[in-house]
């Protein structure tokens, strides 16, 4: 099969031949009908954040099932699934109190020493699984705790958004925040999570959703996805803007862009109270700085992991508000693209000029 092969650190990714092992017990065999090109994979690309090499990247995606393993009882060939970077052991103190997205023994899902890899070159050598996904490949072998089966009726373009971008903007709101009915919001970028972050805002009922970014075309979309108030990043600061906006902060903030200096933007913009969601992945090394003394006013700086999903029940709900017409997804891709354009498709992504691309393997 054709996949998408990360050499080296930093580097673009390289079109190449990679071998695809059958599903052993427990593993499910996928065609990837789309995947989405997520800001994380070009984080790994630009060495902002280490992986092996040489790794197949991608891993927000959706296909249709070909094969199962031994023991396989969830799915079957001709189900329609979202792949979840999100997956789980089903057996650690993380997964036993329902908190899945943080399972600390995922290796408990890899293939065991002695066996072949999932993924190799023609001549036998392995390929690394990127998040044990590899979504930028004609087909994925992955387990079944990294999956969820959908509603055939849900186009699968728009399904593979859900497998990342819809689920940690959104999730971020709905489960890391909690975000309540007639509250004040900012969210700072408004590429794909930020403005999943903001609908996110809208369908909790949040009273004022303020979005920040520095691209007037994405404020025109955050105002699309529901943003009652936008700011130019650009122009002015953007703290002291919110605050003069709401007279004295929000009462949730949500960084979508992964910097230091908008984390920090995100917490200092709050009220006495409010709490900083940092969605953004923050490059390895770097440290956020905020004021002791507001501490004392209960503000509250919080990481969220893919929006502290329990994918297996919060994906078919987010698929049910599309298919409802609640939940804007269609306005999220800006482009349909092949494999062979896909260094093309990031080069974009880094001008800030799209929501997301999507890759069309069929």
């Amino acid at each position: 099969m054709r996949a998408a092969v990360l050499e080296t650190q930093p580097g673009e990714l390289i079109i190449q031949d990679i071998r695809l092992d059958k599903p052993l017990a427990g593993e499910v065999l996928v065609r990837t009908v789309a995947a989405g090109l997520c800001h994380s994979d070009l984080h790994f690309m630009e060495n902002k954040w280490p992986a092996p090499c040489p790794a197949v990247l991608g891993h927000e995606s959706a296909g249709v099932v070909e094969a199962v393993g031994e023991g396989v009882t969830y799915v079957q060939p001709g189900d329609h699934v979202i792949t979840c970077l999100s997956a789980y052991c089903g057996g650690c103190d993380y997964c036993l109190t329902g908190r899945l997205h943080l399972c600390n023994n995922r290796a408990a899902i890899d293939r065991k020493p002695g066996e072949p890899p999932r993924l190799s070159r023609p001549d036998g050598s392995p390929v690394n699984q990127f998040f044990r996904l590899s979504s930028f490949a004609e087909q994925l072998l992955v387990h079944e705790h990294a999956m969820v089966k959908i509603d055939k009726d849900m186009p699968l373009d728009r399904a593979a958004l859900i497998g990342c971008g819809v689920t940690t903007g959104l999730g971020a709101v709905f489960r890391t925040a909690r975000v309540e009915a007639g509250s004040t919001v900012a969210v700072i970028g408004c590429g794909g999570i930020g403005l999943n972050a903001v609908q996110g805002a809208r369908i909790a009922g949040a009273g004022r959703i303020i979005a920040i970014d520095m691209h007037p075309a994405k404020l025109e979309m955050a105002e699309e996805f529901g943003a009652t108030d936008v700011i130019d990043a650009s122009k002015v600061d953007p703290v002291a803007a919110v605050k003069e906006l709401t007279k004295g902060g929000v009462e949730y903030s949500f960084e979508a862009i992964g910097l230091k200096s908008a984390a920090q933007q995100a917490f200092n913009m709050l009220c006495a109270g409010g709490q900083a969601t940092v969605i953004g992945m923050i490059p390895m090394g770097e440290n956020i700085e905020i004021h002791g003394p507001d501490l004392l006013s209960e503000k509250k700086l919080t990481g969220s992991n893919m929006g502290s999903n329990r994918f297996r029940v919060d994906m078919p709900r987010y698929v049910d508000l599309y298919l409802q017409g609640r939940l804007k997804l269609d306005e999220l891709v800006s482009a349909r693209i092949k494999l062979d354009q896909i260094n093309e498709g990031f080069a974009t992504m880094k001008t800030g000029a799209v929501a997301r691309s999507v890759i069309m393997f069929d």
